[in-house]
């Protein structure tokens, strides 16, 4: 099913994940319309705007996890999990 692009689960699952977050963060902005707010940054931000920050951020820990540790990568897990914590309630 996956042969097209030689995808593996994992990959086709990050991607699943991604595109239903993206739904998820949709229905939340029509049915629940967000005033941004301020916060550490400076920056007004809106829950999509929080949303891309910790993607963004934790594709910056998994890569650096990568290059400078050699342990298992679902410790980068927990720690892009507390990143993300934080920037929804501090950015």
């Amino acid at each position: 099913m996956l042969d097209w692009m030689a995808w593996t689960w994992p990959t086709a699952a990050f991607f699943a994940v991604i595109a239903t977050l993206l739904i998820a963060f949709t229905i939340l902005a029509i049915r629940y319309p967000e005033t941004p707010r301020t916060g550490i940054l400076g920056i007004e931000t809106t829950r999509g705007d929080r949303l891309f920050i910790t993607l963004l951020g934790s594709a910056f820990i998994n890569i650096a996890w990568l290059g400078f540790t050699d342990l298992a990568q679902y410790w980068a897990l927990v720690i892009c999990a507390v990143y993300a914590a934080a920037v929804f309630r501090y950015v």
